[in-house]
């Protein structure tokens, strides 16, 4: 029993630690203008706001900044 409880213990562990380096987090471009066509243009203006990366997004087409958690 003690085994199968260490076991349990370990793989909760690893799987909240895969859980939390997994998680982007975003925000909407305060610098990007217009509607976003491009993904590339997104991320070049997330760049200058300091985030890695950038999408677009919505039926409005807005510039989301992302980076990981």
């Amino acid at each position: 029993m003690g085994f199968f409880m260490r076991s349990l213990s370990t793989l909760f562990v690893l799987l909240l630690l895969l859980l939390a380096t997994g998680r982007t987090c975003e925000a909407q471009s305060h610098h990007f203008k217009g509607p976003c066509v491009r993904k590339s243009n997104c991320a070049n203006v997330c760049r200058t706001e300091g985030f890695p990366s950038g999408h677009c997004r919505g039926f409005r087409r807005r510039c989301f900044c992302t980076k990981h958690c």
